[in-house]
């Protein structure tokens, strides 16, 4: 689970969009509003720019400004709204087949929380085919059930293991209390270092209120968000490297908890990965692709 492999990766364990014609998808407005690029201009990962030929493109790694169309590694097409996108959310996954997925779920888990909180990575489940972008929405939620007891839990259930979540040898130690960081969210966000990182990346005061992942929805979404599209955990890439990229599905569990389950290290768990994201899938009408163990 989330909560082990917080212990092993030392640094790091994601905007709202009407439902009404008014906005049409968060694409849309991405694109709307996305500048000109410039060569030799900085970029941070989710940059979304024009290129000369009237294509936009998204930054999947930091640059100093590489050409979109030479540097594939440091970019990817990216598809503004519309299309074959079949909601006004603007997301591959409707919420009748958000319902479907989750029958069980936790009320707070809606799925006007997690559209809410897409802007905040607008390359995840918007970079390569509609068959890639599915296959990555499957992927993340397929993780996220995995997680959460298909999204059910809100915080870690074990209480005992709140007060072991805080790293006092970090310069900021626990502000919020030595019991404070436990795990939250569809990841289960662990640990004082992780709640720095990602409300620092989300421009969020996590490490003084670790609460907010726990009661607000959108946030809550926008941290699975942040460690799918921004952490390596103990792989290689992000999950939404390894998606994107063809890596097959296998490499998103190594990138969350391969340490642990991985290389034999737990097949069980990873087969309940795996049955999942197969499920997700056909519920979405896409095949799962190849490599999906680890």
């Amino acid at each position: 689970m989330a909560l082990l492999v917080a212990i092993l990766f030392g640094s790091g364990l994601a905007a709202l969009l009407p439902a009404s014609a008014a906005s049409a998808s968060a694409a849309a407005g991405v694109c709307d509003t996305a500048p000109n690029w410039v060569q030799g201009r900085s970029y941070v990962t989710g940059n979304v720019v024009k290129y000369t030929d009237g294509k936009f493109y998204i930054a999947e790694h930091d640059n100093p400004g590489y050409d979109p169309t030479i540097s594939t590694w440091y970019w990817d097409p990216y598809t503004c709204g519309g299309g074959t996108t079949p909601n006004p959310s603007g997301f591959v996954v409707s919420e009748a087949q958000f319902n479907q997925m989750f029958p069980n779920r936790n009320s707070f888990y809606t799925y006007s929380g997690l559209t809410a909180a897409l802007s905040a990575y607008p390359g995840f489940a918007k970079t390569g085919s509609d068959t890639v972008r599915k296959q990555e929405a499957a992927a993340f939620l397929a993780n996220v059930s995995h997680e959460t007891g298909g999204l059910v839990h809100i915080v870690e259930q074990n209480t005992a293991n709140y007060p072991h979540y805080c790293d006092w040898s970090q310069w900021y130690g626990c502000p919020a209390g030595q019991a404070a960081y436990y795990g939250r969210g569809p990841i289960q966000l662990s640990w004082n270092f992780n709640y720095k990182a990602a409300g620092d990346a989300l421009g969020l005061d996590l490490l003084g209120n670790p609460w907010l992942v726990q009661n607000d929805a959108a946030i809550a979404w926008k941290t699975g968000l942040w460690y799918w599209n921004t952490q390596n955990g103990p792989g290689t890439m992000t999950p939404h490297n390894a998606m994107i990229n063809s890596r097959g599905f296998g490499e998103t569990i190594r990138s969350i908890n391969g340490s642990l389950e991985c290389n034999g290290g737990n097949p069980g768990q990873v087969q309940s990965r795996v049955t999942k994201y197969q499920q997700f899938t056909q519920i979405l009408g896409v095949a799962p692709g190849g490599n999906l163990y680890c």
